[in-house]
């Protein structure tokens, strides 16, 4: 491995109950369901002996909590980074989808042909969204030259890196999933982010692991 790169783990955080619902968080302070909590303890197993330099999230509840049951597991101190926070929504939070379409139509539209220059009121810009988590994690990778990290944070930053590291516009249609607790990875270095592989989720697969009494 090349030592001018950075090696980037980046998380979804685990489910909560309005992802079940479909409801839009943002920056809502939502906590993890238990299933997001058996999550975290599965990506937690799966990255203990990874290597991981240092793990980072997003200062909200459920990608924290994510991250701090991945630092259990290496002794890693845990590293809020407000800037990695999901993009924010304003008057959409705490709705759901189709609540969205019903209440808000035109607004609706203009969000899911994803408009770079549309913020839904008191929300974010498209555009000022992405710009602010790619750059959030390009700083932090910055800090990480030759090492591998893990990055905890939202679905929506997580498409922004995707897009980054693929060369993709934002406003092409999404091809791709971001689901809770996958693990995807991502090089940081001189030409930018570079994708290595996404939504690994064989660490979720299968009947609840046995927890060691050691």
């Amino acid at each position: 491995m090349s030592l001018d790169v950075t090696r980037v783990v980046a998380i979804r955080h685990g489910e909560t109950a309005w992802n079940v619902d479909t409801r839009i968080q943002g920056q809502l302070d939502v906590d993890l369901n238990d299933t997001g909590r058996e999550q975290a303890r599965r990506v937690a197993r799966a990255l203990a002996d990874a290597g991981l330099s240092a793990v980072y999230a997003s200062d909200l509840q459920r990608a924290s909590a994510t991250a701090q049951a991945l630092c259990a597991s290496t002794g890693l101190p845990l590293l809020r980074d407000r800037s990695l926070r999901e993009r924010a929504f304003g008057s959409f939070e705490g709705l759901t989808w189709a609540e969205v379409e019903t209440r808000h139509p035109e607004a609706s539209r203009r969000w899911r042909e994803r408009d770079a220059t549309f913020g839904p009121p008191g929300g974010e810009t498209l555009a000022a969204f992405v710009e602010r988590a790619v750059t959030a994690i390009a700083a932090i990778a910055a800090r990480h030259v030759g090492e591998q990290i893990a990055v905890v944070t939202h679905g929506g930053v997580l498409d922004a890196l995707y897009r980054a590291a693929s060369r993709i516009a934002l406003d092409a249609p999404r091809t791709w999933k971001l689901r809770n607790a996958s693990i995807n990875r991502v090089l940081h270095g001189g030409q930018g982010f570079v994708l290595v592989g996404w939504d690994d989720r064989l660490h979720l697969e299968g009947g609840a692991h046995e927890e060691s009494t050691a």
